[in-house]
């Protein structure tokens, strides 16, 4: 099992992975299928399914399916580009990719959001379609955007179940597909963690470009957050959600050095470094799926309460740090999920805590037994979380959960160093009960927003 740092740690852009980057990156693939076909297409159409019909609205499914169509890919976006895009859709009912000449698409007619037939192949499906002058319908393809940016079409979730599955997957040195696997070849080899993901990176680039693309990861994640730090004023999307991080922000720097603070207030800056992450995320900002763009904060805030505030840290531990957090959210995905709309919020800030959990006890000098109880004890108290957005925007309870799930990781791997490795529930049975556990949960509480909060607190 091969899922590189990169599978997990995407640049994009906001809200959602599943609800932005997956549809975005679905309508490219549709585009590049188009091309090849041996007729013209007049048209494009998308039907939306599932929780992308029921929060795709406050999730900005809409806009991303429409860019997508368009040409746009997450990791490229222009912002301002982009809306003219969006306006010029609006004005003249067409799109124009490249290639393919005016397509007509109408938002309000060809952008069908579908909330009684959900897709067989996962909660997050969608329709793409080609159509003629008489708008028949003559190209179409299934997409499942399966969280995390990922997405596959119809006939390759039939085929293998999952991307990650494949028998013709890349060969690794350390093809770990348990945590089980991960810790006997680590005993054996005599390598960390990170050691081992490094090596199985290696057989597809080298230590530059490695070392390189972990660089500009956390670049966007420091940047995101800054700007969030940073941006005050009042979140997108009618709920009237003031940004908060930058106001506790100013208050930590204005306390900073005062001999009587508590210590709990450490909690408080992890907060605000989520908190500005997810912020930004819900404004559509620029954030790296972490795994996903719903948990982007949590590890990128677990990474500042590291590097500012632990003394002795530095930034050239920071591979090890996102190595590491990278081979658990693959075991992670591989096992059960890391989409909200498959197992609720467990599998988003739960998955994250893990990941951040252990990249801290790793970069903190944990052994690989230390790292998976980490990752286990992070997860474990996540486990059942729903994923109930007010009004399917991600932003309440989002943001602050994301803060609580920095400062959860924190506390595991501190209890993980206190050990010495040797705990009763393995890191592979914390996975599979959560695997379980969204499977079991209602539907309702799988980010539809039919239930829990989103339906017990006012939505405006």
């Amino acid at each position: 099992m091969f899922l590189s740092v990169f599978d997990i740690f995407k640049i994009g852009v906001g809200p959602s992975s599943s609800h932005t980057m997956g549809p975005m990156v679905a309508g490219g693939r549709f585009l590049q299928a188009l091309r090849a076909q041996p007729f013209r297409a007049h048209g494009l159409r998308a039907s939306l399914h599932g929780s992308l019909a029921f929060t795709g609205k406050g999730h900005a499914t809409d806009r991303a399916t429409i860019l997508g169509l368009a040409g746009f890919l997450p990791e490229t976006l222009a912002a301002e580009r982009a809306e003219a895009t969006l306006a010029e859709n609006r004005a003249s009912r067409h799109l124009s990719p490249e290639g393919l000449g005016e397509l007509v698409f109408d938002p309000e007619r060809d952008l069908i959001f579908d909330f009684d037939h959900a897709l067989p192949g996962h909660a997050n499906g969608m329709v793409l379609m080609a159509t003629d002058a008489q708008d028949d319908v003559i190209f179409r393809e299934v997409y499942y955007s399966i969280g995390g940016g990922f997405v596959l079409t119809e006939a390759e979730l039939a085929a293998r179940g999952d991307e990650t599955r494949s028998d013709d997957a890349p060969r690794v040195p350390f093809p770990f597909a348990t945590a089980a696997e991960m810790l006997d070849m680590a005993e054996k080899s005599g390598k960390s963690i990170a050691q081992m993901k490094r090596e199985n990176e290696r057989a597809h680039r080298s230590d530059a470009q490695i070392s390189t693309g972990i660089a500009r990861i956390w670049q966007v994640m420091r940047d995101c957050m800054d700007r969030g730090l940073a941006t005050g004023g009042t979140l997108p999307g009618g709920l009237s959600i003031r940004r908060r991080a930058s106001g506790i922000h100013e208050a930590l720097l204005a306390e900073r050095g005062m001999n009587l603070t508590a210590p709990h207030v450490i909690n408080d800056w992890m907060s605000a470094y989520a908190m500005a992450v997810n912020e930004e995320n819900a404004a559509g900002g620029q954030v790296v799926t972490a795994p996903t763009n719903g948990a982007a904060g949590v590890v990128p805030a677990v990474i500042r309460y590291w590097l500012d505030h632990v003394p002795g840290a530095s930034e050239r531990q920071l591979d090890d740090f996102l190595l590491t957090a990278a081979a658990v959210g693959g075991l992670v995905k591989h096992n059960a999920s890391i989409s909200g709309a498959e197992c609720g919020c467990q599998a988003e800030v739960g998955s994250a805590s893990a990941m951040a959990a252990a990249g801290l006890c790793a970069v903190l000098g944990g052994t690989p037994r230390q790292v998976e109880n980490a990752a286990e004890i992070a997860l474990e108290h996540h486990l059942g979380m729903t994923c109930d957005p007010v009004r399917g925007l991600v932003q309440v309870p989002c943001i602050e959960r994301n803060g609580l799930g920095a400062i959860k990781a924190v506390s595991a791997a501190s209890l993980s160093l206190r050990g010495d490795g040797q705990h009763f529930v393995p890191l592979d049975a914390a996975i599979e009960t959560m695997r379980q556990t969204g499977q079991d949960m209602s539907e309702k509480y799988k980010e539809t927003s039919l239930g829990g909060l989103a339906v017990n607190v006012p939505n405006c």
